[in-house]
């Protein structure tokens, strides 16, 4: 396994970080199949993660974390998910919303302060809740029909939000709303063991079962005032390095199938070859074919992780690259799963094999934010506003 990381890993710090993310992934996988058929996150996941001091790892040092970089964060993600994507992807939310936290200064803010301590301490979990059954993705900019009324100090929410990752065994959930007496729509921390929080158990997909992202069900939930942490117009603008978490997710995955895929061919020989498959030329071809794709997204991921880290000056110009990794990474991880399934053949089909897990749960990668359309459209304006800007300059 320490081939796949020899090219990007750099030190003795990653090789560390490495390695405990491979010791969890192998923890994490013997869970995979029971919470993909409860369709759930579960709690023996959550021990695991807390036993790790896993979720703790993005917030500063200073308040008990690791401080982890972008790279450090992806190279993490990245072997985790090879063990089970969905736990990784779920984790991932948790991880990358406290890095997104400290690197735009919002840990200053008490509520927030108090939460990274909590993590550190007691290794709580906290997700985002946006998302809503008519405004579908928040990226497309829909107004919440979530609302939070201010009455005498506390504001009270009502509304439902879906794809609400870990929903079942999440501590805090950070609520998008909007307030009609201040006609805008703002960020409230919520704690779900609040009176009005309820879970409803919705999440019946094809892939990425196990991360549980049910609907989150608020009635009447009533949460002080100081708890109002962002205000959406004075959210920062620019890219969010830390949703690469996804991609990395994504290559894990199909890290994994590529890996169990060429294992599948050099121990399967059947009666008509005097060889293991792995000689068959068009099974080779196919395993090339992988590597190829593998190795492309890899880089182009990690380059753009380290230029992150390294030149946070350039951090503002990086939104249409972090989109492209992301297109880049979840389509060709969703080739190389395909790839694996040819070799495995039939068996690939089977429940016997990891491979039909690892085909329904790359499918979710298309659909996570941003969507290929979305980077797309933005890459094409910025080819066409260089264009234009070099015609201005002859």
């Amino acid at each position: 396994m320490k081939e796949l990381y020899k090219t990007f890993v750099h030190n003795k710090r990653q090789e560390g970080l490495v390695q405990k993310a491979g010791e969890i992934a192998n923890k994490v996988r013997k869970q995979s199949t029971i919470n993909d058929l409860n369709a759930d996150f579960s709690q023996d996941n959550v021990k695991i993660f807390q036993n790790e001091h896993y979720l703790s790892l993005t917030i500063p040092e200073n308040y008990g974390g690791e401080g982890l970089s972008l790279y450090e964060f992806l190279l993490m993600q990245e072997r985790l998910a090879m063990g089970d994507g969905p736990a990784a992807l779920s984790v991932g939310w948790h991880l990358g919303i406290l890095m997104e936290l400290r690197d735009e200064s919002l840990l200053e803010r008490p509520i927030y302060k108090k939460l990274a301590e909590e993590v550190a301490t007691s290794q709580v979990l906290v997700n985002r809740a946006a998302s809503e059954p008519a405004t579908g993705s928040p990226t497309r900019g829909g107004v919440p029909e979530t609302t939070a009324h201010y009455e005498n100090g506390h504001y009270i929410i009502s509304g439902r939000k879906t794809f609400t990752t870990m929903a079942s065994v999440l501590d805090y959930a950070i609520i998008n709303a909007f307030i009609p007496e201040l006609d805008e729509v703002g960020w409230f921390f919520t704690p779900l063991d609040l009176k009005g929080v309820k879970v409803d158990k919705t999440w019946d997909t094809l892939g990425m079962r196990g991360t549980g992202s049910h609907d989150l069900v608020l009635e009447d939930v009533k949460v002080p005032e100081d708890y109002f942490v962002e205000r959406k117009d004075e959210q920062p603008k620019g890219p969010k390095g830390w949703l690469l978490h996804i991609p990395a997710c994504y290559l894990g995955i199909a890290l994994a199938a590529s890996q169990d895929a060429i294992e599948f061919a050099k121990n399967f020989q059947p009666n008509s070859l005097d060889t293991p498959i792995s000689e068959v030329a068009h099974i080779q071809q196919k395993i090339g074919e992988m590597e190829l794709k593998l190795t492309q997204a890899r880089h182009f991921m990690y380059s753009i992780a380290r230029q992150w880290d390294e030149q946070p000056e350039k951090r503002p110009s990086l939104s249409s690259s972090l989109g492209a990794v992301k297109t880049t990474a979840t389509n060709t991880a969703n080739e190389v799963v395909d790839l694996a399934m040819r070799i495995a053949g039939g068996r690939g089909l089977s429940k016997s094999y990891p491979f039909e897990k690892y085909y329904r749960d790359v499918r979710a990668g298309l659909h996570n934010p941003p969507m290929d359309d979305m980077v797309l459209t933005m890459l094409a304006k910025e080819a066409i506003g260089r264009l234009e800007g070099n015609d201005k300059d002859n």
